[in-house]
């Protein structure tokens, strides 16, 4: 098994610093998944670019990461290949992506979809607060300790 890896799918993401604070912390290799529209650089992280387009820094992620790297990401969809293929998937609120919970999240992710295409309105996300600041940086520690006490 390589180094532990640290994912970030960037664009967007709220907690692209604290996921860097933290994963040099715990010693794990950070990556930052961006599209080339967007700069990123970041000390203590990689960043890999990637096309934009629907979907290419999923399929750049899902492709390399191994088993038990931890991935943040506010994609379900992404999430749910992520534990597919062994990963540990973390929302930027902190909450852990599971089996017992990723159904339910797409199937949400789906009736807003349908929502929309049929013409009606769904709301956005809200401002964000600093306690989800806090839960994120509070939940990614406990996640990666998990992950290297299982290793």
């Amino acid at each position: 098994m390589g180094m532990k890896t640290l994912w970030v799918d960037a664009d967007g993401c709220p907690v692209v610093g604290e996921s860097v604070r933290i994963g040099n912390e715990f010693g794990w290799q950070v990556v930052l998944i961006c599209d080339n529209a967007h700069q990123m650089e970041w000390e203590g992280a990689q960043t890999v670019y990637v096309d934009p387009g629907a979907d290419s820094a999923d399929f750049t992620l899902v492709n390399h990461m191994e088993r038990g790297d931890v991935v943040v990401t506010q994609d379900y969809g992404l999430a749910a290949m992520c534990l597919a293929r062994g990963g540990r998937p973390i929302d930027a609120d902190g909450r852990w992506y599971t089996a017992e919970n990723i159904e339910a999240l797409l199937l949400s992710r789906h009736l807003a979809k349908k929502t929309r295409r049929a013409g009606g309105r769904v709301s956005g996300p809200p401002k964000r607060k600093t306690e989800q600041d806090k839960r994120f940086a509070a939940s990614l520690p406990r996640l990666l300790q998990t992950e290297n006490e299982a290793r």
